[in-house]
């Protein structure tokens, strides 16, 4: 039920953003859940980065999802450039200054794809035509997926997927995920005005919960590697916001490859 209860409010808000607000407004509310995603993401990783340069590059590490209001990949890929050149020049700047110059340049790159380019591949989606919806399904077979690996797990995990990385996830978890996120896929299809062919759907489906258990590992694996539990506490005991959008970083830009390369 902890878990239950911010999920259920922060999909309400995403559904009347989606079909109420316009594409600029939900630009504006990814961008700034990007910039919390990126200071929680900071503060685990570069704990000395703090201050103006903190600030500094969190703004540069920001350009790609900023860069998507224009609705275009190619200002999101400006987007990216960008935010490479001004680390660049942050690390060359402060190069005495920052205690491990590869630390923060690392960080600084693998944030700016891993959060800022992957949810400017969010604001990309609602831009295409059947946006909202498409964007409606990608949520709940990732919520779909989390449900069902969550009670398959729950009833029949015995093998750990990764017990190094995620101890509490099983393998009996991921195929209950899987089975729970193609379903949850195919009843959103049927909202569908132009609807897509329901075999290749399920195809889809099944890489985009792969990729999602992919995403949530690798939030996973960054805060075992610095020694943390949840990415932060805005949502007032259940994590971070970080902790909430690990399994979408990464699939929003798959489900936009397989709508832009006219796979669905």
């Amino acid at each position: 039920m902890n878990r239950v209860i911010p999920g259920v409010l922060l999909a309400g808000g995403w559904f009347l953003l989606l079909f109420l607000g316009s594409p600029q407004l939900l630009w504006g509310v990814v961008a700034g859940g990007a910039a919390i995603a990126l200071h929680e993401y900071f503060r685990m990783t570069c704990a000395s980065l703090v201050g103006a340069r903190l600030w500094a590059t969190i703004a540069c590490c920001l350009l790609p999802v900023l860069c998507a209001f224009a609705g275009a990949s190619d200002a999101v890929l400006a987007g990216v450039i960008g935010s490479l050149l001004i680390v660049v020049a942050i690390a060359l700047h402060g190069y005495a200054a920052i205690p491990d110059v590869f630390r923060y340049v690392s960080c600084s790159g693998f944030a700016s794809l891993y959060i800022s380019l992957c949810l400017a591949y969010v604001v990309l989606i609602r831009f295409l035509p059947q946006g909202p919806l498409w964007l409606t399904l990608l949520v709940a077979v990732v919520a779909g997926s989390d449900t069902g690996a969550y009670y398959a797990g729950r009833a029949f995990g015995r093998r750990k997927l990764f017990p190094q990385i995620s101890p509490k996830k099983t393998v009996a978890g991921g195929v209950g995920g899987l089975a729970a996120g193609m379903v949850a896929a195919e009843i959103v299809n049927l909202l569908f005005p132009v609807k897509a062919h329901p075999g290749v759907l399920l195809l889809a489906a099944g890489l985009l919960i792969v990729v999602g258990i992919a995403g949530d590992l690798t939030e996973s694996m960054i805060k075992r590697s610095v020694g943390v539990k949840d990415s932060g506490t805005i949502l007032f005991g259940h994590g971070g916001l970080l902790d909430r959008i690990d399994s979408l970083l990464l699939t929003a830009p798959v489900l936009y490859c397989l709508l832009r390369f006219g796979v669905l």
